[in-house]
């Protein structure tokens, strides 16, 4: 494969990948477009090891660019549980009050909004506690002890 015939390989010689990665590196995590210049700095690189002949340059990007990558994937997959979290948290105070709505009628918007609030466990268990509860007196005990 000779490099003339791909272009997009022969961008970022004499140091501007370097300089680029480097760039990247000042940039915070959560960056706009960082990401998406990761991804095609990593494009380039998959193109350039797919190359029978690399440079010192292009082996010197290659390994500087991996860790920078993977970083971003990780904080990716991160981003993506805590999102899961937080709409399976939102879905479980969805059910619960549902369930209390069944149960007494119209909830008091005080005490929805408190319901919403709650963290998985507490929501959880409020799930429970609520089969024992006969008005919403009990309701509001259980929230406010």
């Amino acid at each position: 494969m000779r490099v003339l015939a791909y272009p997009e390989l022969r961008l970022g010689r004499r140091g501007t990948r370097e300089r680029a990665i480097d760039e990247l590196e000042r940039l915070s995590p959560n960056a706009p477009l960082k990401s998406a210049s990761l991804n095609l700095l990593y494009n380039l690189s998959r193109n350039l090891e797919a190359l029978s002949k690399k440079t010192q340059e292009d082996r010197n990007f290659i390994m500087r660019l991996a860790p920078l990558y993977q970083q971003d994937r990780e904080q990716a997959v991160q981003q993506g549980v805590q999102q899961g979290l937080e709409q399976g948290r939102i879905q479980e105070a969805n059910l619960v009050i549902r369930l209390l709505q069944r149960r007494f009628g119209e909830i008091p918007q005080n005490l929805e909004e408190t319901i919403r609030k709650l963290p998985v466990e507490r929501l959880e268990d409020l799930g429970l506690a609520l089969l024992d509860f006969n008005t919403l007196t009990d309701l509001d005990n259980w929230l406010h002890p």
